[in-house]
């Protein structure tokens, strides 16, 4: 079976960073976080990898309308659930769930909870306080993911 490699990205707030797109080259498919804040960024991500997103608190308008506050998607036997804000994220909806994407904070975290991986790839947008600006990648083989986080600007 081979690695199916799934490029996380979040909180881009309108900012297509080609740092961004570098690092989601050759990914299988891509997540979006939410506040995505343009159709333009989707259109963009699109040209690499299929795209799924999620509506973020700063997506408004009728393109993002179209967007789901969450979503789960199976990629070889793992399930995996994707929220922006991770306050929003149900307890009845960690069911069966292996890895949890989410963003909102722009902090770029990675832990395992209660067997649930839960990954915040943190924001590839534009820089927020002292926070780094990142994205994050997520290997999955199987029945088993691994999350990796990236700077993609210092």
């Amino acid at each position: 079976m081979s690695v199916s490699r799934i490029g996380l990205i979040s909180d881009t707030h309108n900012l297509v960073r080609p740092e961004a797109l570098q690092w989601l080259a050759g990914c299988d498919a891509i997540i979006h976080a939410g506040d995505i804040c343009a159709p333009q960024v989707l259109d963009a991500l699109a040209q690499i990898a299929p795209v799924t997103a999620v509506r973020g608190n700063n997506d408004i308008g009728e393109w993002a309308a179209q967007l789901p506050v969450s979503t789960t998607l199976d990629v070889q036997r793992v399930k995996i659930h994707v929220v922006h804000d991770i306050a929003d994220l149900r307890a009845d909806a960690l069911a069966g769930i292996d890895v949890v994407v989410t963003g909102h904070s722009h902090k770029p975290h990675v832990e395992t909870r209660g067997g649930v991986l839960f990954v915040n790839p943190g924001s590839a947008g534009p820089r927020r306080f002292k926070l780094p600006v990142s994205a994050g990648m997520l290997a999955i083989e199987g029945a088993r993911a691994e999350a990796l986080l990236h700077t993609l600007v210092v």
